[in-house]
């Protein structure tokens, strides 16, 4: 699909979120699930304390895809597992050991509800700071335990509607909002590749709440295999829509995660012929690391708009974070401070650890840990978010996102090579989510 009016090339406008000065989504072959226990194998460990006075550990579990030919995230159990080291060394969560599983989904629904069937058995009292995209598959699982998801990566719309998530994030929702939003005034026609998931089913709304927002068409929908090798026919029918005739160049926007990196290899040989098509992009999809490996400043990226939840790495919110993968992660290259995914579970593992410090010496379990969390506290990030608290009377409620709390984005732009602030702050996309067909 093409646009049909003149777009104005210009940067991108939009509401202005408050400065962050001071702070700062398929189906794989079936595997066996491998769980471990930080500090006490797999076998069954309580997951709740008792009352007053009670030592015992606090288990939680933290899942992500590894290994896998499609998107994978090993960094987010591996810092789960060093937040884990960090905070029993000084003495645990109010005295109690931090007790961390971990778990391979294999981005496999029936391995994801092999998860969350495992966190109910090791009486885990949450879920914290976790990716997947079958969330059909393990939500049942965890909504008949009662167990509370804390901070999933926000890849289905399932993360903001059932009761026990809280995300810490506005997920794919927020990012493609906030890109559309971006690249209505500064593109033509927009080209949308996207995993042919369920899960990639539900972002092509998402980008078009944002480009019809600012008066742009909607985008081109052009799906593509997640974990292809190569993706020169899906490049050459992006490149060949976009763009002969018109005075803007066209935008093609892959969003494929770690096969993201694979499109562009295809994109950068197959658009020799098309210099005025531009990218843009999620974080998640693209780093700094996938900017340089495609070529810096001279490749397929450069002048790109890409969105993400938080600020940059360098900003001072994250040294907390970065000091903990000194002491308790140093030499493993999983973690990495850039990774969003790396610092969604960070966020995820404050918010938690923010919740049972409420409970001082009561009982720490799966109903007292979502009882604190539906009777409206509220916890702060360190600038990192918006302070969060979880209603089911918020902004977004009425267009199927009640558990949205932080709709905002944060836009970066590749400029000689580096992903750099585009605007200074974060944009709010709310208003332009209330206007999403994603029925």
């Amino acid at each position: 699909m093409t646009g049909r009016r003149p777009i104005r090339s210009t940067s991108p406008d939009g509401p202005r979120g408050r400065s962050r000065a001071t702070r700062t989504a398929a189906l794989s072959a079936g595997a066996l699930v491998a769980c471990a226990s930080l500090a006490a194998g797999c076998g069954v460990v309580p997951g709740a304390t008792g009352g007053s006075g009670d030592d015992g550990p606090i288990t939680v579990m933290t899942w992500a895809p590894q290994d896998t030919g499609a998107t994978n995230k090993p960094g987010m159990p591996a810092l789960a597992q060093a937040y884990a080291r960090s905070v029993n060394a000084q003495g645990g969560l109010g005295g109690r050991k931090l007790n961390v599983l971990t778990c391979n989904d294999h981005n496999d629904s029936v391995d994801a509800a092999k998860c969350a069937r495992r966190a109910v058995k090791e009486n885990a009292v949450a879920v914290v700071g976790s990716y997947s995209q079958h969330a059909d598959s393990f939500f049942p699982v965890l909504e008949g335990a009662r167990i509370p998801y804390i901070g999933g990566y926000g890849l289905t719309n399932t993360e903001f509607t059932s009761p026990l998530s809280y995300p810490v994030n506005g997920g794919q929702p927020a990012l493609l909002a906030g890109l559309g939003s971006a690249l209505a005034d500064s593109c033509g026609p927009v080209t949308l590749v996207r995993p042919d998931t369920i899960a990639g089913d539900q972002l092509p709304p998402l980008l078009d709440s944002g480009l019809v927002s600012g008066g742009h068409e909607r985008s081109h929908d052009q799906r593509a295999a997640e974990d292809a090798t190569s993706y020169d026919d899906q490049a050459g029918q992006a490149l060949a829509r976009e763009g002969t005739g018109r005075a803007e160049g066209g935008c093609v926007v892959p969003v494929l995660g770690d096969r993201t990196g694979t499109f562009m290899d295809s994109f950068r040989r197959a658009r020799e012929d098309h210099p005025d098509v531009r990218t843009a992009t999620v974080l998640g999809s693209v780093d700094q690391t996938t900017v340089n490996a495609s070529g810096g400043a001279s490749g397929p990226y450069e002048g790109a708009y890409v969105t993400g939840w938080y600020p940059s790495v360098g900003d001072p919110a994250w040294d907390g974070l970065k000091k903990l993968i000194k002491e308790q992660a140093f030499g493993d290259n999983d973690v990495d401070a850039a990774d969003a995914g790396v610092q969604t579970t960070w966020i995820a593992y404050t918010v938690f650890r923010q919740v049972v410090e409420s409970l001082g010496d009561g009982e720490v379990s799966a109903d007292t840990v979502r009882r604190a969390l539906d009777d409206g506290l509220e916890v702060g990030t360190g600038g990192l978010t918006p302070d969060l608290r979880w209603t089911f009377a918020g902004k977004l409620a009425s267009v199927g996102f009640p558990r949205l709390v932080n709709a905002e984005v944060t836009l970066q732009v590749v400029r000689e090579g580096r992903l750099v602030a585009a605007r200074e702050g974060a944009v709010d996309t709310t208003k332009t989510l209330q206007n999403a067909d994603v029925a």
